[in-house]
């Protein structure tokens, strides 16, 4: 996996190699082992490379023996040496063992349907000089990233955003809109991101540039049967065999590597059903990785070293004390490029810079199943509430809230009046968003704080209605559970997990996720999977679990889900209070920045620092604030007057 970055302008401007070698530079993380660049009239490709398949012959950018068609490209396409086998039976002729050149050959026979042969974690740029074509294209999911801007009288894009503002004239400005989504779904709604005019090529697309027109178009999505088609005729014994046998090649592709791949071990059912397939298809000990907490809340060490002894790994964890959290945190709003409404991603951060030291590129994780599979509460959460809303008179239906989240003891302490309160956030289950309602609903109470100044520029805008009119035509007719899986596949997942707390902190470190369970066939299988084998009562990932019957100690696959989380209010508050903590929250700075109200955030700060102990909005809150801050702090708008060497419109090499 790498970083890329370039342009394209018109033909007769002059080439910027100074340019491409800057956006090249700024992302020089993601691809720490080698750096090169191409120009061409009208077009310039950079890349930074972090080499794990064909280390000596995959230099970038690429082209076809002719020169015909270059491409600057980020990520794995783990089929490539079936694609290659099948290209070279037709006829076609390799230089490398690289999976970079079978994307060049693929292009060349099938245009920009190439994409649809690919299994893998990619974005690329691909410059056509027959047709003067720029294309760009983004993986399935949205696991690598790929953002764009037209400006400056050009197109300029990167995989992270810092690389578009080395190009003069393009400056970071916050987008209100942007920091409005953000503060309802942790994430802003792709191709919008934190700042205006710089866009996300969403997941599934790709964008076609030539003959002066651009064109964004989607190529894939999550799909999902009508309700009344899903499940129709499932033998489970057979799901469960398929499911297996895809589950297992999904893995065997991804340990395609020049050095052997790690994997991450959580002690949940995820990471673990994939550490042991590794384990069992890895020749050489399988070196597993894990994060504890001094926090026995979130600790899970235990589950992690039951796991690592059965399988006989390579283990290594790491400890994350609450004060290394709020050390670290600028770092990783630098490399997140925008708020956070949680502190999740440090941890990992942190995780990852230490598989880095243990001289591994490439990690397996278990990301992708609570979407895919149903695991996360928030499935069960909608199931219970439409239950629980059918009777609502009942006080003892009310009461079953209490088994959903074990591992929050406050809320399980409220009465039945509260919890029926709290989790009817909308009483419309007809609404297209029921399944997520009080997540968004707790999520946007942090919105209290913010400015005169910022609600005004916001305005009448409703990231909920927003959303809602996103949804396929076809979304209405999937059962209630496809319908909550595609808004967590299509939303957080991408928008969040895959980003901020994937791809941007593994990739500080120069390491490589893989997502065997966000194989495209896997997710197209388990679309068709019936909702009861995957929500089966009140247990999820109920298919799952009966994969890993014979693979994983049954503490392990019985084990109920336990949602990755680190401390968050307390990495900022008490005796380890980090300096930078007071100042960006002076009422000062907070007025400097506009996008808060001072005394709101006074009394908020003060309440938090009396002692007592956090609840999660007020702890939420604090995160996003403090994010926030960092987050303009880290990407100021240049002051007036101060582009004036590099006018709008001229960018200079």
């Amino acid at each position: 996996m790498c970083g890329i970055a370039g342009y394209m302008i018109p033909r007769e401007a002059p080439a910027m190699p100074a340019l491409l070698r800057r956006m090249a530079g700024v992302i020089r993380h993601r691809g720490p082992d080698a750096t090169g660049i191409h120009t061409a009239p009208g077009i310039g490709l950079a890349h930074a490379r972090l080499s794990v398949v064909d280390v000596e012959g995959g230099t970038q950018p690429m082209s076809l023996a002719d020169g015909s068609v270059w491409i600057s490209f980020n990520g794995e396409i783990f089929n490539h040496v079936e694609l290659r086998e099948s290209l070279r039976q037709r006829g076609r002729i390799f230089r490398s063992r690289s999976d970079t050149e079978v994307i060049l050959h693929l292009y060349d026979m099938f245009g920009p349907d190439c994409v649809d042969h690919l299994n893998g974690d990619f974005a690329f740029a691909l410059w056509d000089a027959r047709r003067g074509r720029l294309m760009l294209a983004r993986d399935r999911m949205g696991v690598r990233p790929l953002y764009y801007t037209e400006a400056c009288e050009g197109l300029y894009f990167g995989s992270e955003i810092k690389a578009l503002f080395e190009v003069p004239g393009i400056d970071p400005e916050p987008d209100p809109l942007a920091l409005d989504q953000i503060f309802t779904f942790w994430f802003p709604l792709a191709p919008r991101t934190p700042f205006k005019d710089i866009l996300e090529l969403p997941p599934g697309h790709m964008l076609l540039a030539e003959g002066g027109t651009t064109r964004v178009h989607c190529y894939w999505q999550p799909s999902f049967p009508d309700a009344e088609e899903a499940g129709r005729g499932a033998d489970e014994g057979s799901v469960k065999e398929e499911l297996r046998s895809l589950l297992t090649d999904a893995v065997r592709i991804r340990l395609r590597a020049d050095d052997p791949c790690g994997a991450y071990l959580s002690g949940g059912l995820d990471s673990s059903l994939i550490s042991a397939i590794a384990a069992e298809l890895s020749p050489q000990p399988l070196k597993t990785f894990s994060v504890t907490f001094d926090d026995a809340e979130f600790d899970e060490a235990g589950p992690q070293q039951i796991v690592a002894n059965a399988l006989g790994t390579d283990h290594h964890a790491l400890r994350c004390a609450a004060g290394e959290i709020g050390r670290l945190f600028p770092d990783v709003i630098r490399h997140v490029e925008q708020p956070l409404l949680r502190t999740g991603p440090v941890p990992l951060f942190a995780l990852a810079g230490h598989v880095r030291e243990n001289g591994v590129k490439a990690i397996l994780t278990g990301e992708g199943a609570d979407e895919v599979f149903a695991g996360y509460d928030i499935f069960k959460e909608a199931k219970l509430r439409r239950f629980v809303g059918r009777q609502p008179t009942s006080r003892r239906r009310p009461l079953l809230y209490q088994r959903l989240y074990p591992y929050l003891p406050r809320l399980n302490r409220q009465s039945p009046a509260y919890l029926s309160a709290f989790f009817a956030a909308t009483p419309r289950p007809d609404d297209p968003i029921y399944s997520h309602q009080p997540r968004f609903r707790v999520t946007a109470g942090a919105k209290l704080f913010f400015s005169r100044a910022l609600s005004d520029d916001i305005g009448s805008y409703s990231a909920l209605d927003d959303l809602r009119g996103r949804l396929p035509a076809d979304f209405s007719r999937w059962h209630e559970l496809h319908q909550a899986q595609y808004l967590e596949m299509t939303g957080l997942l991408p928008g969040y997990i895959l980003s901020a707390q994937g791809d941007r902190v593994s990739m500080a470190h120069g390491i490589e996720g893989r997502y065997p369970f966000l194989d495209h066939r896997l997710v197209e299988f388990a679309a068709r999977i019936p909702p009861s084998m995957k929500l089966k009562g009140l247990c999820e990932k109920h298919i799952l679990r009966e994969v890993a019957g014979d693979l994983l100690p049954e503490s392990i696959r019985d084990r109920p889900k336990q949602p990755y989380r680190a401390p968050d209010g307390a990495a900022f508050i008490g005796e380890s209070t980090p300096a930078y903590v007071r100042e960006l929250l002076s009422e000062g700075t907070l007025r400097e920045a506009g996008l808060f109200d001072p005394a709101a955030v006074g009394r908020l700060f003060g309440k938090l620092s009396s002692g007592s102990a956090p609840s999660a909005r007020d702890s939420m809150a604090l995160t996003g604030i403090l994010s926030t801050q960092l987050w303009h702090e880290k990407f100021p708008r240049p002051a007036l007057g101060e582009n004036d060497a590099h006018p709008r419109g001229v960018a200079a090499s």
